[in-house]
Order: structure tokens, then sequence, then C-alpha cells
């Protein structure tokens, strides 16, 4: 039996799914509930800030304990920051490509815009834009403190001071958050929908739940830069 060739070869089930809408919609699901938990936990740490900078800095410290001694020195955070990062290009590859196939399927674009398309919704892959510009940002200033050029290495607390003590690290911040806050909301509501939770009776539930989670993060977030423009954490 002559042996099948490459083109004739069936597709995995892994592959089918993703090549199928679906299956891209699930992984942007899937992706985006993993970076919510993520920002859910990254929020209230840093609201730590709060407290001073002995309890942020032992914070600081503590996440690069973790796991130890089971895992050396900072090894669980390169695991979590492995899997963001894989979530982020699942989350961005996918809907890359959904929009591209969205696009060839209406080739002419509507005359008038649906009346039920939010805010949000018309600004979504603008804020996915935004908030991948500011993760580089945000890497560069408080990571590697490329930009941060009153940054102290090794004091997290001062460093996130002196971002926001300059006028461009509140605003940079302040509108990714915004951005964030919008693109939660209406992520959120969708994975929902693309996971079977939605339903006629569960909808307003849930663009309640979507719309609060949306708002409590931006607001958790924003916090910290207020804080500092205030003076309240100092």
């Amino acid at each position: 039996m002559a042996l099948a060739t490459r083109a004739n070869r069936p597709h995995s089930t892994a592959r089918t799914l993703w090549d199928s809408t679906v299956g891209k919609k699930a992984v942007m699901a899937v992706s985006g509930l993993v970076m919510l938990l993520y920002l859910l936990v990254h929020m209230l740490g840093n609201l730590k800030i709060f407290f001073g900078a002995n309890d942020y800095n032992g914070y600081a410290h503590w996440l690069r304990t973790l796991g130890e001694p089971a895992l050396h020195y900072q090894w669980a955070l390169w695991i979590i920051r492995v899997v963001l990062v894989a979530s982020v290009v699942a989350h961005g590859v996918s809907a890359y490509q959904l929009s591209r196939r969205d696009a060839r399927a209406r080739p002419v674009g509507y005359v008038h815009r649906r009346a039920r398309s939010s805010y949000a919704t018309r600004t979504m892959r603008w804020g996915g834009v935004i908030l991948a510009l500011f993760i580089v940002w945000h890497l560069l200033d408080l990571t590697t403190l490329t930009v941060n050029r009153n940054a102290e290495p090794g004091h997290p607390y001062q460093n996130v001071e002196a971002t926001f003590h300059t006028w461009y690290g509140d605003v940079i911040y302040i509108v990714a958050m915004l951005a964030l806050g919008l693109h939660v909301r209406h992520g959120l509501w969708s994975a929902a929908q693309t996971l079977g939770l939605g339903s006629r009776s569960r909808d307003r539930a849930l663009r309640a739940a979507a719309t609060t989670v949306g708002f409590v993060l931006a607001a958790g977030f924003i916090a910290v830069p207020v804080g500092v423009m205030t003076g309240t954490i100092n």
C-alpha cells in the first residue's frame, strides 16, 4: 500500500480543534481565564504596598522563594512567567486569526453599526494592542528597570514610587488599566458564552459579574499610582 502523502494525512484532534472557529474561541477563553486569575492575584499583591515598604518588599522576596526547597530560587516565578507568555501568545494569535477569518467572511463592512455594539466591544481589538504595548513597558519599567531612571535594584517599593512620581508613568499606567477593565468586562462575558455558561436567564447576571470584575481590577490597579500621587504611599 502506498504511503499517504503529508497532504492526505488526517489531522490530529488538537490540530482539527485549533483550525476550527470554535476551537480558537475556546483557546481565547481558556487563555484569557488563566491571565485573569493571574491579574486578580497580582492586583491583591500590589495592594500590599499600602502596608509599607517592609511588607511590600517582603512580599516581592517571597515570590522569588516560592516553592523552596523543592524549587530553586525564582524557579516558581519563571514557571509562572512561562505560563503567562504562552497564554498571551495563544490569546493574541487566536484573536488575530479569528479577526482575519471574520474579515474574509464579511469582505463588505456593515453600512450601519449594530446598535447593541457597546464601546467595550468596538474597542476590544485596540484594547488588546494597548495592553500588549503596556506589558512591554511594564517589564522595562519594573522588571528590568531599563526605563525607570530612579530605580534601585532589589527595592520594589521604592521602584514603584519612582515610577509614579513621573507624570508619564501615571498616564501610561492609568490608561492601560482603564483599557484592561473594558477588555476584561467584554472578554469575561464572551468567555462565558464560548464555554457554554451563558443562557437567556443568566445573561444579566453574567454581564453584571463581568462588569464588576473589570471595575474591581481597574480600580485595584489604579489605586497604586493614585496612592503615590496623593502621598498615601510614601
